[in-house]
């Protein structure tokens, strides 16, 4: 009785670490790694001047890059949809034909909240310390981050709108990102972690971070972006 109950458990050990669970986790990291060098590539003039100058004078040159975000993240969506679809690990293909196919649209929409961005970013800098700023700032900073979050909510729509117009998407990506405000302001939360690992570690949240937490904020976009149940 005893080598038969101890042969089960090895049988189970066996079942659950068979070729097929390797697989997924080899895929997985291959597919998370992979994204992360694409990523870099393809934002590469943006994180050239992240990293080489100091941002508080180059800003300038940072937001005429910063629109490389846009068809890099459409693109980066893209390898998780078919990731998770068929635990498709065709990465560069599928990264490289869904970045040409948006290419325009994810520029344009990298551009607008860019845009949106500094022209807040701005406005609160002429509001601080001022008697007004108390009451104007928040609102600002409040219209800033919901630039930001119809901005990836729209990249995350973007790979699977097909030809629908950028302004239907983008309409949709900011009525149901402010419906559910709540899945908006966990992906604020999770792009702000990303942002501050790569401010204080580039190699680790470019090389390691940025594919998962991208992938949460796929995930979440996913979720903000259903159809509101009809009652």
């Amino acid at each position: 009785m005893s080598a038969v109950g101890a042969a089960a458990p090895a049988r189970r050990r066996r079942t659950l670490l068979g070729p097929e669970t390797y697989e997924l986790v080899f895929g997985t990291v291959y597919t998370g790694l992979m994204t992360n060098l694409l990523l870099v590539v393809a934002c590469l003039p943006l994180v050239a001047l992240v990293a080489a100058t100091r941002v508080s004078s180059t800003w300038p040159l940072v937001a005429l890059a910063a629109p490389l975000l846009g068809p890099a993240l459409a693109a980066a969506f893209a390898v998780f949809a078919a990731f998770s679809a068929d635990g498709s690990t065709t990465v560069v293909r599928t990264f490289a034909r869904a970045w040409r196919r948006h290419l325009r649209r994810g520029l344009a929409i990298g551009a607008l909240a860019t845009a949106v961005v500094v022209v807040l970013a701005v406005d609160v800098l002429f509001f601080w310390g001022r008697t007004a700023g108390a009451a104007v700032i928040p609102v600002l900073v409040t219209l800033a981050a919901g630039a930001v979050v119809t901005a990836v909510l729209a990249l995350a729509a973007v790979p699977e709108t097909g030809d629908a117009r950028l302004r239907d998407v983008l309409l949709a990506a900011l009525v149901l990102g402010a419906r559910r405000w709540y899945v908006s302001a966990g992906v604020l939360a999770v792009l702000g972690l990303l942002v501050s690992v790569v401010v204080v570690r580039p190699a680790v949240g470019l090389g390691f971070a940025a594919a998962p937490l991208l992938f949460a904020v796929w995930g979440a976009c996913r979720f903000a972006l259903r159809p509101s149940p009809r009652v």
